[in-house]
C-alpha cells in the first residue's frame, strides 16, 4: 500500500522552506533520510510526517530510495532548532543528517589516533561528589528529564562525577553524550573516558575527516559505542536511549555556532534532555550568571588535596616592561632555574579597537549600556549596542592624562621575548593556528606534559579544562584587552578566563597565579584574584537585572552588511518599524569586515522565537530588494557576542 511522506529537502533557499509531498513504501516512518527528485536534481530529504492520504491536488512522486533512518527524537530537535534559531529547517535537519560519504577502506578509529592518556579512579569519592552524583542518578531514573548545575573549583573533582554518571547510565543501558567547549580540550577528556570505557568511547568534532565522522555515526547509532566525547555538534550524536548530557565547561562562549543555523548547545543539550527523558549536568568552575540563576545547584566545594594557588596582580602603570613585566620576568626565571612548567595566557579574543588610559587605566564606556565605547576610522568613539557615538578624547576624561593606547601583544612577540630573555624554557605555542593542524593539537599537549622547564604559550585555548603536572606558574599577560570588548558580557569573560587559568596552576605542587593589569581596581580582576565567584556572580546579576540584560530578558541581534553605510543603516530603520513589542536599540554602526559596512539592531525581549520568527518574515519580504542592493542580514538569537 503506498502512503505519503510530508519531506523537508536539505537545501539552504528559505524560499523553499517547507514540506513537499512524496509517497513512499509501507515501511517509510519518520525520521527516514531519503533521496527525492527536487526540481531538476536529485537531493537528501527527511520525513516528518507520514499518512494514507496525499493533499488534494497533489501528485506525489515516489522517493528513489531510504538512505538513512534518524531517531524520532532527533527529528523533533531539529525542528524545534529551526523554529527558535530562526533558520530553515532543511539547515536545521542536516545537523542531525549530515552528508555520508562511500566507504572505501577501513579506518582506525580516531579516538586511539587523538586520546592522551588517562588517570586511574579515585579509592573513594568525597561526601559533596556523593550527594551530587546520587542526584544525577535519581534524576536519571525518573525519566522525567533535568537540568543541573555542578559547580566546583578547579580541581574539585567534576570530571569523576561525569565518569560515574556515565557508568550509571551505562549500567541502566543508557547512552551519554560529554561536551567540551573546543576541539582542544577532546584529547584530554577523551583520554580520561577511553581509560575507564574502552572502546565504546566515539568522538565527534568537525576536525575528523568526512569518513571518520561517518565512522564514528555508524558506531554510535548501531550501539557499539554507548559514550560520545565531542565538540558542540556531538549534541546532536544519534544516541539511542540517551541517559546523560554532560556540558563541560558550560560558561564557555565556543557552545555557541558563529553560521546559520546559529544554535547554543547548551541551550539544545537542555531541550534534547528534556524530549527523551534524559538529565544535561552542566558543570563549571566559573558559571554563567544565566546557569547560576536558573538551574538546580550541586556544590562540590574546594580543590581536592590542594589549596587554590595565591594570585599576584602587577599593576602595569608602574611597570616598564610589556608584555613581560619585571615580576614576571622574575617567576618565568624560578620556573627555568628550579624547573617545572609555565602557562602564559594572551587574552586576545577579539581585540576591539577600545582606549584605555596607561595613567590611570579607565577606558571610555557608554552611559547607557555600560560597555566599552570602540574607536572607528572617523575618529570618533562608538557604542555597538545603541549608536552613542563622541568625539574621541585628546586627554583622559578621568584623570587628564594624555597617555591614551590600545593595547595587545601577539603571540609571535611574546615568544621572541621568551627565547630571548629566557632561553633555557621551551616554549611550546597553542592557539588556533595549532588547531587548524590535524593531531597538532595532541601533539603540543603531550609535548607540553612530558617536557620539563616548558612555557605553554597561547590565547583562551591554554586556560579551558587542561589539566597538567607539575605546573607552577600560570601567568596573564593582558588582562585588560577583554575588559575593553563593547560587549555587556566584557567583565564576565574577563573573571571567568583568570580564574579559570588560576585553577591550571599547583595542583600536585605549590603554585602561582600573575595577572599583568593596567585596570587592578577593575571588580572582574578584583574578585578573580580573590577566587570570589558567587560574590562576581551576584553583582554580576543585579547589574544586568537593571539594565534588562539576559537572563532577565533574551537578546535577538539583527545585523545588515552591504557595500555603503547609508544603504545599510536605512534597511536597519525599516526593519525597526516592523517590530514591535520589544526594546529596540539601534541602528549602531559595528567595525567593517572584509570591505563591508555592517550596522546592528539589538532587541530585549520576552519572547525571542516570536521576535525572530517576526524579522525573518520582514526579512524574507525584503529579499528581493535586499539582494538588488547588495545587502546580506544576519538573525541571531541569544547571541554570545555583540
Amino acid at each position: 500500500m503506498t502512503r505519503f511522506a510530508s519531506v523537508y529537502p536539505l537545501v539552504t533557499a528559505r524560499a523553499l522552506d517547507r514540506p513537499f509531498t512524496y509517497a513512499v513504501e509501507d515501511d517509510v516512518e519518520r525520521g527516514a533520510v531519503v533521496r527525492v527528485r527536487f526540481g531538476g536534481r536529485r537531493v537528501r530529504g527527511v520525513v516528518v510526517e507520514v499518512s494514507d492520504k496525499a493533499p488534494p491536488g497533489i501528485d506525489a512522486q515516489p522517493v528513489e530510495a531510504v538512505v538513512a533512518r534518524l531517531p524520532p527524537a532527533l527529528v523533533e530537535l531539529a525542528l524545534w532548532l529551526a523554529d527558535y534559531y530562526g533558520s530553515t529547517h532543511g539547515r536545521a535537519l542536516a545537523l542531525v543528517a549530515p552528508e555520508s560519504p562511500k566507504r572505501r577502506v577501513e579506518r582506525p578509529q580516531p579516538a586511539e589516533r587523538e586520546a592522551l592518556a588517562g588517570e586511574p579512579a579515585p579509592a573513594a569519592l568525597t561526601a559533596e561528589q556523593e550527594a551530587a552524583l546520587a542526584r544525577v542518578v535519581v534524576a536519571m531514573d525518573s525519566g522525567e528529564g533535568a537540568n543541573l548545575l555542578l559547580y566546583g573549583a578547579t580541581g574539585s573533582g567534576k570530571t569523576e562525577v561525569y565518569l560515574r554518571a556515565c557508568d550509571a547510565a551505562l549500567e541502566r543501558g543508557l547512552g551519554s553524550i560529554v561536551l567540551v567547549p573546543e576541539i582542544a580540550l577532546t584529547p584530554q577528556a577523551l583520554g580520561r573516558f577511553r581509560a575507564r570505557f574502552g572502546g565504546s568511547v566515539a568522538l565527534l568534532h568537525s576536525g575528523l575527516s568526512d569518513a571518520e565522522r561517518r565512522d564514528e555515526r555508524e558506531r554510535i547509532a548501531g550501539g557499539e559505542a554507548r559514550v560520545v566525547v565531542g565538540a558542540r555538534s556531538a549534541v546532536f550524536a544519534p544516541v539511542r536511549g540517551l541517559g546523560l548530557i554532560v556540558v563541560d565547561e558550560e560558561h564557555d562562549a565556543s557552545y555557541k555556532q558563529d553560521s546559520d543555523p546559529r544554535y547554543d548547545a547548551r541551550t539544545v543539550a537542555a531541550k534534547r534532555a528534556s524530549l527523551e527523558g534524559a538529565v544535561a549536568v552542566y558543570g563549571s568552575a566559573t558559571p554563567r550568571p544565566e546557569s547560576w540563576a536558573g538551574l538546580e545547584r550541586l556544590a562540590l566545594g574546594g580543590r581536592l588535596g590542594a589549596e587554590l594557588p595565591p594570585v599576584r596582580v602587577i599593576d602595569l602603570r608602574h611597570e616598564a616592561g610589556y608584555p613581560l613585566s619585571a615580576p614576571l620576568l622574575r617567576e618565568l626565571g624560578r620556573v627555568a632555574e628550579l624547573g617545572g612548567k609555565a602557562i602564559l595566557l594572551l587574552n586576545r579574543r577579539g581585540i576591539a579597537p577600545a582606549l584605555h588610559c596607561r595613567a590611570c587605566g579607565t577606558t571610555p564606556r557608554c552611559r547607557l549600556c555600560d560597555v566599552s565605547l570602540v574607536l572607528h576610522a572617523d575618529g570618533r568613539l562608538h557604542c555597538h549596542h545603541c549608536g552613542f557615538a563622541e568625539p574621541a578624547p585628546q586627554v583622559c576624561p578621568a584623570c587628564g592624562s594624555s597617555e591614551l593606547a590600545r593595547l595587545g601583544a601577539g603571540t609571535q612577540r611574546l615568544e621572541r621575548e621568551l627565547a630571548s630573555a629566557l632561553p633555557d624554557l621551551v616554549p611550546i605555542r597553542l592557539d588556533a593556528d595549532a588547531a587548524a593542524v590535524p593531531g597538532a593539537l595532541a601533539e603540543a599537549l603531550a609535548r607540553f606534559d612530558a617536557t620539563d622547564r616548558a612555557v605553554l604559550v597561547g590565547t583562551q585555548m591554554v586556560a579551558k579544562g587542561h589539566h597538567f603536572s607539575g605546573v607552577a606558574l600560570a601567568a596573564v599577560v593582558d588582562a585588560d584587552t577583554g575588559l575593553g570588548l563593547p560587549d555587556f558580557r566584557a567583565e564576565e569573560r574577563t573573571f571567568q578566563l583568570l580564574t579559570q587559568l588560576a585553577g591550571r596552576s599547583g595542583r600536585d605542587a605549590p603554585g602561582r597565579v600573575l595577572i599583568q593589569t593596567f585596570q587592578p581596581d577593575a571588580r572582574a580582576i578584583e574578585l578573580a584574584a580573590r577566587h570570589d565567584v558567587p560574590g562576581f556572580l551576584a553583582g554580576e546579576l543585579d547589574r544586568r537585572r537593571e539594565l534588562g540584560y539576559p537572563p532577565f530578558r533574551h537578546l535577538v541581534r539583527i545585523v545588515v552588511s552591504g557595500p555603503d553605510a547609508a544603504t545599510v543603516e536605512r534597511a536597519l530603520l525599516e526593519l525597526r518599524g516592523g517590530l514591535g513589542g520589544a526594546e529596540l536599540l539601534g541602528p549602531a554602526p559595528l567595525l567593517r569586515l572584509r570591505g563591508r559596512r555592517r550596522a546592528q539592531l539589538v532587541a530585549k525581549t520576552e519572547s525571542p522565537r516570536v521576535l525572530a520568527a517576526r524579522a525573518g518574515r520582514l526579512l524574507a519580504a525584503a529579499a528581493p530588494a535586499m539582494r538588488r542592493a547588495g545587502l546580506a542580514a544576519v538573525v541571531d538569537v541569544d547571541p554570545q557576542s555583540l
